[in-house]
């Protein structure tokens, strides 16, 4: 009985039936790809960290090595489980040539290895290890992607001429965010152009238990090792690797969320026009005695069946989609070892997404015990109260087009019929203005200040090399007597030791200098001005438990000095953990230093880089906007896309809702629509009357979403980017792509939708819908 119940009425109402079902697909697919993402990019993270062997913790050094203490230390230390230190030699950029293309202007430190023996082996792209033989060059897998690379090229090193053999995967250093790239090549070829670059030493420790990582960095620190360079330990290295594809599967899961919600609406919307329809055969069957639940039954029938249909097309989709999707992950990571967990957990999802929908169904069927039979049969559509117009009557009305005016009159009148399509809108909007306003603020030139680093023109930095602050004073006296330079600033990294609560001592590097020129942004607090200053980075800040107006000791030349803690900044350099101060210091040598230049006249910028590289060969010479580009474009590219199909997505919601809905507010209407031809409206303005319906809610709807989307949208982006050490994070807002562009694109979608769906109007007949 319930099939056949069911087959004739999705037939009776295929347009609804089929708009339904493309929702609930819709909504399964989404919540299926993002169960399937998240799982597959945990698996094959894991699964190229185990295959890499990623070390636990590890120390970049440059300078002198005293390997048989570093080896004395790992033997004593009952926590280590293997070590090794490799050797990492940076080449100059216009000494690389990859094919046709220099390596002039890359901002990456670029250097050249030797296949481990131990841990932290680089693999081929079938998750091999790589063994390199002479003349064979294997290049880090980001430049296959942005250079064109490819397998065969000739390539160029220091004058050496290789042939590029493969590509590999490195756990390490495959993330743009990571600031150097590794080379594979022989250990021949190696000590070939061993003399062409700067040494510098990778430190790296396998742990038994990982969970003593945090005993491991003090112990280390305290033993006073070799530490003139960044430390970076596994969880960082997992967070890195993650961030591109991490953060677009962030705005999926976002979109699929409120995918979700407006499925429901559109249950909603049909399930109540199908419920006008049914109006006066409801009240037969309840005046007949038939009981509530059993007319529950023929309705919660059709839905679950559209509701599973719905599901497994969506299942079946998101199995299309994933490969698009998986293709970053499995190209960087390789393929995931839980592939069959993720189809397990996307049915999950999908399933929860269908329970959810039969909850919905039946608590919306509830009503069905407040219709009179009586009122059913008599008036054949069910009664609504207009309230709240009492002072918006025609006869006051002098300024607006009569048709207008009873639109906008009718929306006011019976607000809670028009809630439903309000919040969808809202959500539409919602949906397209978070992402574009995400990708515009991570694209623009200020998102810079939330990467620990201010806006400037020209960044150099001295490191890899000896003699560091001679160098960085011979740059200085250049810039000096520069008249085409308005201001500049230099910033000095060096190491010193910070008290814990318990007493033990950690590494802690620290920018020295003058922050007010060049500001970022600070969530909390402000630069540091006075001399007994410090600011934070959010992780480290996390991670010493401090906040602003704390004290902190430091350990400068063998005595401790107490600092307040000024700010804490945003910043995801470094692994996000760095510090800055404006002390002056002579105890240690510069890890590295960084001069920052604004000039005044920009178009001068190409050719001053030009100049300043081949003055200062040691220098790493770039321009600010190309050095953001290349450590961040590979995520700006993912969340452009995202917020793309985001748009797309909620234009198709807008236009299939407004049908629904009007659709449905016709047949609701039929009796005013046929009392107002009575009364010698013509089609026209009755479709004008709609018109202006949706678009007074699409107005509503639109500035509601957009504040919603500056504010809730501003927190929940906020939150994803928090999660590698931006903070205090605000949107940058593109006014005319989100308050032009988006809102045009709504309405053009809102105004044809209604004009397709107010077509019926035209068809209800005076006579068959006005009766005694």
């Amino acid at each position: 009985m319930y099939y056949r119940i069911i087959r004739n009425d999705i037939s009776n109402s295929k347009l609804i039936s089929l708009t339904t079902m493309i929702f609930v697909a819709v909504a399964a697919m989404l919540v299926a790809l993002s169960a399937i993402l998240v799982v597959n990019l945990s698996g094959a993270l894991d699964t190229l960290m185990k295959q890499a062997k990623t070390p636990h913790f590890m120390q970049m050094h440059v300078g002198n090595i005293d390997t048989v203490r570093l080896e004395d230390f790992a033997k004593q230390n009952h926590n280590v489980q293997d070590y090794q230190v490799l050797e990492f030699l940076n080449i100059d950029g216009s000494q690389i040539i990859l094919g046709d293309r220099s390596f002039a202007n890359n901002v990456q430190d670029n250097g050249f290895t030797i296949q481990s023996k131990k841990f932290d082996y680089l693999l081929d792209l079938d998750g091999n290890i790589i063994d390199a033989l002479d003349g064979e060059l294997y290049v880090p897998i980001r430049y296959m992607k942005e250079n064109n690379v490819k397998i065969g090229d000739k390539a160029a090193i220091s004058g050496k001429q290789f042939t590029v053999a493969g590509f590999l995967r490195d756990s390490q250093m495959n993330s743009m965010l990571s600031s150097s790239k590794r080379f594979l090549i022989s250990k021949n070829d190696y000590e070939d152009i061993k003399g062409f670059g700067r040494m510098e030493y990778l430190i790296e420790f396998r742990l038994k238990d990982l969970s003593t990582l945090g005993a491991f960095e003090t112990a280390y620190a305290t033993a006073g090792l070799e530490a003139n360079g960044p430390t970076i330990t596994y969880p960082l290295f997992k967070m890195i690797n993650a961030l591109t594809d991490g953060l677009m599967i962030g705005i999926i899961l976002l979109v699929s969320v409120l995918v979700v919600a407006i499925a429901f609406m559109c249950i909603r919307f049909t399930l109540l026009a199908k419920i006008e329809l049914d109006y006066r055969e409801i009240g037969v069957m309840k005046a007949i005695g038939l009981p509530v639940s059993n007319i529950k039954k023929i309705y919660l029938a059709k839905y679950a069946a559209i509701a599973l249909a719905g599901s497994v097309i969506g299942f079946v989709c998101s199995f299309l989609f994933k490969n698009i999707l998986l293709e970053n992950i499995r190209l960087y990571m390789g393929e995931s070892n839980n592939s069959s967990l993720a189809s397990l957990f996307g049915i999950i999802g999908v399933v929860l997404v269908f329970c959810a929908i039969i909850a919905y169904v039946n608590g919306v069927l509830k009503r069905f015990r407040k219709i009179s039979a009586v009122e059913a049969l008599h008036y054949g559509t069910s009664q609504e109260q207009n309230m709240g117009t009492k002072r918006f009557s025609l006869n006051s009305n002098r300024l607006i087009n009569i048709n207008i005016f009873l639109g906008i009159k009718d929306v006011l009148s019976r607000k809670r019929l028009y809630a439903t399509m309000l919040t969808v809108l809202v959500i539409s909007s919602f949906i397209m203005i978070v992402p574009l306003n995400l990708y515009n603020t991570i694209s623009s030139n200020n998102f810079i200040k939330y990467m620990g680093i201010g806006n400037y023109d020209m960044r150099i930095d001295i490191q890899q090399t000896d003699n560091i602050s001679q160098k960085t004073e011979q740059i200085l006296y250049a810039i000096n007597n520069d008249r085409t330079i308005t201001k500049h600033t230099v910033l000095s990294t060096k190491t010193f030791k910070v008290k814990m609560e318990n007493g033990a001592e950690r590494n802690i590097k620290i920018e020295l200098g003058n922050h007010s020129i060049f500001p970022i942004k600070y969530s909390t607090g402000r630069a540091p001005a006075l001399q007994h200053e410090i600011a934070l980075s959010v992780l480290n800040a996390a991670e010493l438990g401090k906040k602003v107006g704390d004290i902190m000791t430091l350990v400068i030349a063998g005595k401790e000095r107490k600092f307040t803690v000024s700010g804490v900044y945003s910043d995801i350099t470094n692994g996000g953990k760095t510090a800055k101060a404006t002390f002056n210091d002579h105890s240690t040598n510069m890890m590295w230093s960084v001069i920052s230049v604004e000039f005044s006249d920009k178009a001068m910028l190409e050719n001053k880089m030009i100049e300043y590289t081949n003055h200062f060969t040691y220098a790493k010479v770039s321009d600010i906007n190309n050095y953001v580009l290349q450590t961040f474009g590979s995520t700006i590219d993912a969340v452009g896309k995202a917020s793309r199909a985001a748009i797309a997505v909620a234009l198709f919601i807008t236009v299939l809702i407004t049908l629904l809905f009007m659709k449905m507010l016709v047949v609701k209407d039929r009796y005013a629509i046929a009392v107002m031809k009575a009364v010698g409206f013509t089609n026209s303005d009755i479709t004008t009357q709609y018109i202006a319906r949706s678009l007074f809610i699409l107005l509503i709807g639109m500035v509601v979403g957009t504040l919603l989307a500056n504010t809730v949208g501003s927190l929940l982006a906020g939150a994803m980017i928090s999660s590698f050490g931006a903070s205090s994070f605000t949107f940058s807002v593109n006014p005319l792509a989100a308050y032009l562009f988006c809102p045009l694109l709504m309405t053009c979608s809102v105004l044809i939708a209604t004009i397709i769906s107010t077509l019926s109007a035209g068809k209800i007949k005076i006579s068959e819908n006005i009766k005694e």
